[in-house]
């Protein structure tokens, strides 16, 4: 078949076209071995290269290339997607009190959302508004300081809800979020992290062990003092004692 194919009179785009296509696809096998078992259909596309006309070269790579892309769209669907509808749940479970601001109207069902939370909104504002990962609790701290006005600027234009509500609850969601203590951010944090990753154990609502009290220091006893018998005062018959 290759004798056949290289006794073929290529035109010279036509040709080049096939060297640039085999190139790229060889350094693309070489690069990504594991992923040969993705385009299992080139090869038998390309067993039919040598039967091909010149003029009908272009077409035919155009027509492997569409091939191969199919293959990986079909792939990238059978993934797994994350999923936050009910993640906010959970966070509420863990840390129930957090505020729910969940009185908004929608604009088509003209009915309170009640699932369109705080934290749905939060947890939509840091995976697909910023793209930050939602495993790592340094990204939540960023997220939760963009909220306290200390990182990025929120643009309302695109905050969760904006489109669906009639009211943007940018401006409540930051308030509720600039109003929680010290002691719910951290506990918003760690509760994030669990539900993303939940090998990670999560110290929420745990008692915090009060602090062990400091011993007090018992006095020690100081030894003795000798008495000092060079300071007492003379005594009578003392200077017989000088008489060698």
């Amino acid at each position: 078949m290759l004798k056949r194919f290289f006794h073929l009179r290529l035109a010279p785009r036509s040709f080049g076209l096939l060297l640039l296509l085999t190139a790229v696809w060889a350094i693309w096998l070489a690069a990504l071995p594991t992923a040969r078992s993705s385009i299992s259909c080139l090869p038998t596309s390309l067993m039919s290269l040598g039967d091909r006309h010149p003029s009908d070269l272009p077409v035919f790579i155009s027509r492997v290339v569409s091939e191969y892309f199919s293959v990986q769209i079909q792939s990238a669907v059978a993934q797994p997607v994350l999923r936050t509808d009910d993640l906010w749940k959970q966070v509420y479970q863990l840390v129930p009190d957090l505020p729910l601001e969940n009185q908004y109207v929608n604009k088509e069902t003209r009915a309170v959302s009640q699932n369109n939370t705080l934290i749905s909104r939060f947890i939509r504002y840091h995976i697909y508004t910023k793209g930050r990962t939602p495993v790592y609790r340094l990204d939540w701290k960023f997220t939760l300081a963009d909220y306290l006005g200390a990182n990025e600027r929120i643009s309302a234009s695109v905050y969760p809800g904006a489109d669906v509500l009639r009211t943007n609850p940018i401006e409540g969601d930051i308030a509720a979020i600039q109003r929680l203590t010290r002691r719910q951010r951290d506990a918003l944090v760690q509760a994030l992290v669990t539900v993303f990753s939940p090998t990670v154990s999560s110290p929420v609502n745990q008692p915090i062990p009060a602090p062990l009290p400091n011993p007090t220091a018992s006095p020690t006893a100081l030894p003795a003092t000798p008495p000092n018998n060079s300071s007492r005062e003379p005594r009578p018959g003392d200077a017989q004692l000088l008489i060698p």
